[in-house]
Parts: C-alpha cells; sequence; structure tokens
C-alpha cells in the first residue's frame, strides 16, 4: 500500500473538494491509503456522506490553518500544527509516501525545503506542472518556485524533467527546450545565452535547443525549461486562453436556433476534444528535487484534480523518482575538491 498525505484544509475548495477527491481516489485505486490532515470534526463530516473503504481513508488531526496571504516562513515556523507542517512530517519521517496540497504555494515551497529537505546536489527545486499540448502533454519547469533563477538551475531543471517524464510519464529521450523569442542560438536575454551551451553540452538529455511561446501548445517539446517567472506567465496564460476559448465557444454556439443544432450534433465530438486540453487530469505540480514527494495543485482544485494529484504519487513512489534524481545530481566523490 502507498499512504500519500493530503491537506485537507488548503485551498479554495476545501475541505469539501479535497475529501471527495480523496474518496474518489480511494475507490478508483484499492493499493493506496490516504491521510487526511486537517481539522478532525470538519473533515468527519465531510466524509460521513460518503461510502468508502475505512481502512483506505484516516485522519491525521492538525487545528491550524495556514491562510494564503501569510508571509510563508513565519507560518511554517509558527503554525506547527498547520495542515501543511504536519502533512509534511509525515513524509519526512517516512510515515507517508507523498503530500498533497491545494493550499498557499509559498508554504509549500518553503515546507518543501525547510521541512522535507532537498536531494544533495540539487540546487533549486522546481514546480513541474503537465500541461496538455496538441502531442498529448509537456512538463513545464519551473512555473513558480525560483523566479531568479541561474544557468545551472535551469540545467538542473532540464535533468530533473528529463527523468520525470521518462520514468512517470513514459516518454523515452524526452525532447528539452528551453524558452526563448526565437530558434536562433544567439537570441534570448542573458539567462538563456548562458544556459543554452550549458544544454547543449549536459550529457543524459536530449536537447533540441529553443522554443517559442506559440509552439508549447504544438507539443514542440517534452520538457520546456525557463525561470519560473516566465513559467508562471505561460501556465496563466494557457490557462486563461483555455478558459476563455471555452465560453466564446459555448456562446457562439447558443446564439441562434441553427448553431444550437449544430452544437447537438458536434457535441460529443467536442467534448472529447476539450477534455484533452483539460490540465486537472494530469493532477498537480511535483515539486522536484526533494528528499520525499510534494505535490501542488491549483488553489481552485476540484475533486478531479485531487483524486488525479492523488494517483500520480503512485508512478513517482513506484519509479523511485527522489533516488533517480538524487543519482543524477549528487555530487560525485572526484568532483568534490579538497578545501
Amino acid at each position: 500500500m502507498i499512504k500519500i498525505a493530503v491537506d485537507a484544509m488548503g485551498g479554495d475548495n476545501a475541505p469539501s473538494e479535497i475529501v471527495k477527491g480523496a474518496v474518489e481516489a480511494v475507490s478508483e485505486r484499492p493499493d493506496i491509503t490516504v491521510c487526511l490532515t486537517g481539522q478532525e470534526d470538519i473533515i468527519k463530516k465531510e466524509l460521513e456522506k460518503y461510502t468508502y473503504k475505512k481502512e483506505q481513508i484516516e485522519i491525521v488531526p492538525a487545528s491550524e490553518v495556514i491562510e494564503t496571504g501569510e508571509p510563508p516562513v513565519n507560518a511554517i515556523r509558527k503554525k506547527k500544527d498547520s495542515s501543511i507542517v504536519v502533512g509534511m512530517n509525515l513524509v519526512k519521517r517516512g510515515e507517508a509516501d507523498g503530500f498533497v496540497s491545494a493550499g498557499s504555494s509559498g508554504a509549500i515551497l518553503v515546507g518543501g525545503q525547510v521541512i522535507v529537505g532537498r536531494i544533495k546536489g540539487v540546487e533549486r527545486p522546481p514546480l513541474a506542472p503537465l500541461i496538455p499540448t496538441e502531442k498529448g502533454f509537456s512538463l513545464l519547469i519551473d512555473c513558480g518556485a525560483n523566479v531568479d533563477a541561474r544557468p545551472s538551475h535551469l540545467v538542473q531543471f532540464a535533468q530533473m524533467g528529463s527523468i520525470y517524464m521518462e520514468h512517470v510519464m513514459g516518454v523515452k529521450r524526452p525532447r528539452v527546450a528551453i524558452v526563448n523569442i526565437g530558434a536562433e542560438e544567439e537570441k534570448g536575454n542573458a539567462l538563456v545565452k548562458e544556459t543554452f551551451p550549458l544544454l547543449k553540452e549536459c550529457p543524459g538529455i536530449n536537447f533540441i535547443g529553443s522554443i517559442e511561446a506559440r509552439e508549447i501548445p504544438h507539443g514542440g517539446a517534452d520538457v520546456i525549461v525557463c525561470e519560473a517567472f516566465v513559467g508562471n506567465v505561460i501556465l496563466k496564460l494557457y490557462e486563461g486562453v483555455g478558459a476563455t476559448m471555452i465560453s466564446m465557444i459555448k456562446k457562439g454556439m447558443m446564439s441562434s436556433l441553427r448553431s444550437k443544432i449544430g452544437a447537438l450534433l458536434i457535441k460529443p465530438a467536442l467534448k472529447s476534444t476539450l477534455k484533452s486540453f483539460d490540465a486537472s487530469q494530469y493532477g498537480g505540480a511535483p515539486l522536484l528535487g526533494l528528499k520525499g514527494l510534494v505535490v501542488k495543485t491549483h488553489g481552485s482544485s476540484k475533486a478531479n484534480e485531487v483524486k488525479n494529484s492523488i494517483i500520480q504519487c503512485i508512478a513517482f513512489k513506484e519509479q523511485a523518482i527522489s533516488e533517480k534524481i538524487g543519482q543524477c545530481l549528487s555530487p560525485r566523490e572526484e568532483d568534490i575538491k579538497e578545501p
């Protein structure tokens, strides 16, 4: 059995959608146990709405909640009995194989590094969500953890992203590209120009060069490397354009009797197409490079995304991704210089 701790109090739709997602996860996968961290009475009340195998869900009490607007460092230090800190400590002690939360991004990033800890050799842990593309999906790394990254950080992002895509998502020799304003090697800002040759020379990754933003939805690369400011802009624009397009399509289909008739005819095909571009089906964004698994889901996550975030932890654990990253990035003895 794989045990996943889930922050029942984090996110806009907590605890109802979080608990519902946990129930759906254990109903779909008999090989997992979920530990819901949070205020016991509230969680119990939500669980009473569902029928599930009682041995697959347990409650780990946590009396405090870290709110989105709280300073992350202070919140992690002072709220020792918060649902986030309690859940991460379960991972740290080896009592859970992963932790999932839709709560404060800042607190999750700080807690991941301070409580769970970085793998030896990892300079910065990046957030790496899967985004839908014309060819299936791509990994966007980093999307929010390191807004002032250095070239060496981006190289590690490429290495960690390649390991994740190959061993968790089953993509053989994933294509790695760096986000740029043109395909030419000499283009880009100082960070991109300095990183490009390092990626070219990096063994173990399939680097294909630069990728422009317009090529990302077409699936131009499997691992899309950038620093967090650029990555977060790409992710939010992606989500905003997707939601706007869906809204406009629905509005257009309801604009006249003819369009309504046409809508009925194309509804099955359209529903299938739109579902393929639903990012929630891929779960949350793992914080790669930690000693244990921490997954951040959207603050607005509904039950389906919570369920998929829990289930995605299974492959991460089974494929020993943290161990593989450690083997790849940990400094070798011959590389450590004598003081």
